[in-house]
C-alpha cells in the first residue's frame, strides 16, 4: 500500500476547476421539460464518439413510470419521482471493469487522450449495465475532445470549468490544457471523467429535466440548493464507478482517502457561488459513492439539508 504523494494532491485542483454544470433553461423548456438544456464539467483531446439512440420520450407527467415498451423497457420517470425514487437507485451495484486505459504521461496529450476515452468506453459498459437492469432505455454519450473553449447548443464554455456536459446534443466536451497535461495521476482525471458522465446518466434518467423544472422560475437559493443536489449526486456517481475500476487503475484506499480529505478542504474554493456544495459535502457523497459502489448510495433528493450544504 502507498500512500498518495503531495504532488499528486495539487492535480485534484484540475477535477476542482472541471466539475460544473450550466443549465440552460428557456420558456420552451419549461413547457416541454424533455428538452431541457444543460451542459457541465473538464479536461483532454480525441475525436468524437458518436451518440447512440434517439432522445428519451414516453414518461408520465407526475412521475410514476407509464407502463413497459415492446422492448420490455420502462418507460423514463418525469417529475420529483425521477429524483427521489429513480429505478437506477435499486439496481444494485456497477459491474466490475477493466479498462485498460494505461498511464497518463506528464505533458501528453495523446496519451490522455488515449485514457479519458477508454475510461468513457467503460462507462458506457457499466451504465448500459444499470439502465438495462432498471430497464430504463440508454444511449452513450458523444465525447469530444477539444483544444479551446468552444460553444455548444447550451451556450458557451462555463467560466472555470475545464470542460462540461451539455444535455442539448448529450455531448462531453473535455478540453486538453497546459494545467491538466502537467497531473499524470489518473484517479484524478477518471473521476472527473465519471462526474461528467453522471451528469449523462441524470439526463437518462429524468433527473435532470426534474431539476430543469425545479429551477425554472425558483428564487436564487432555491436554485443553488438544486444545483448541489445535482453536483453532489454526480460526484457520489462517479466515485461509485471509480471504485469498481480502482483495481484496474490501480486506485488504492489510502490513496483514495487523501484524494476526500484534499477535496474536503479545498473542493469548494472554485465555486464561490455554493453550486456545487462546500468541500465537506463534496467529499460526503464522493466517499459514499466509492464505498457502496451502487446508484442506492446517490440519492441526494432525499438526503438532509446539511449533507448537501
Amino acid at each position: 500500500m502507498s500512500t498518495l504523494p503531495f504532488r499528486h494532491l495539487s492535480s485534484l485542483t484540475v477535477v476542482s476547476l472541471a466539475l460544473s454544470l450550466v443549465i440552460g433553461v428557456d420558456a420552451a423548456s419549461a413547457a416541454a421539460p424533455s428538452t431541457a438544456r444543460t451542459p457541465a464539467d473538464e479536461t483532454s483531446a480525441i475525436g468524437v464518439l458518436p451518440t447512440v439512440g434517439a432522445p428519451v420520450t414516453g414518461a408520465l407527467a407526475g412521475g410514476a413510470s407509464a407502463g413497459v415498451s415492446a422492448a420490455g423497457r420502462l418507460a423514463v420517470p418525469r417529475g420529483r419521482t425521477a429524483a427521489t425514487a429513480n429505478p437506477l437507485y435499486r439496481t444494485g451495484t456497477l459491474p466490475t471493469l477493466r479498462c485498460g486505459a494505461g498511464q497518463i504521461r506528464a505533458g501528453s496529450a495523446a496519451s490522455y487522450r488515449y485514457f479519458m476515452t477508454r475510461v468513457n468506453r467503460c462507462l458506457n459498459l457499466a451504465w448500459k449495465t444499470q439502465f438495462r437492469k432498471a430497464r430504463l432505455p440508454f444511449s452513450q454519450p458523444a465525447l469530444r475532445f477539444v483544444t479551446s473553449k468552444v460553444s455548444s447548443p447550451c451556450g458557451r464554455w462555463p467560466t472555470g470549468a475545464g470542460g462540461y456536459y451539455c444535455s442539448s446534443n448529450r455531448t462531453i466536451y473535455i478540453g486538453v490544457t497546459r494545467t491538466v497535461l502537467k497531473n499524470p495521476f489518473g484517479p484524478n482525471h477518471a473521476q472527473f471523467m465519471a462526474h461528467e458522465y453522471g451528469h449523462h446518466v441524470q439526463n437518462l434518467a429524468g433527473i435532470m429535466n426534474y431539476y430543469g423544472q425545479s429551477i425554472w422560475r425558483a428564487r436564487t437559493p432555491t436554485k443553488l440548493a438544486f444545483s448541489r443536489r445535482l453536483e453532489l449526486q454526480a460526484d457520489c456517481l462517479g466515485s461509485s464507478f471509480l471504485r469498481q475500476i480502482s483495481a484496474d487503475l490501480p486506485v488504492e484506499q489510502e490513496q483514495w482517502d487523501s484524494m476526500v480529505q484534499w477535496v474536503a478542504q479545498n473542493g469548494h474554493k472554485t465555486w464561490v457561488s455554493n453550486d456545487h456544495g462546500r468541500g465537506r459535502s463534496q467529499a460526503y457523497w464522493m466517499d459514499r459513492g466509492f464505498n457502496a459502489a451502487s446508484p442506492s448510495a446517490c440519492n441526494t433528493w432525499t438526503a438532509p439539508s446539511r449533507t448537501v450544504a
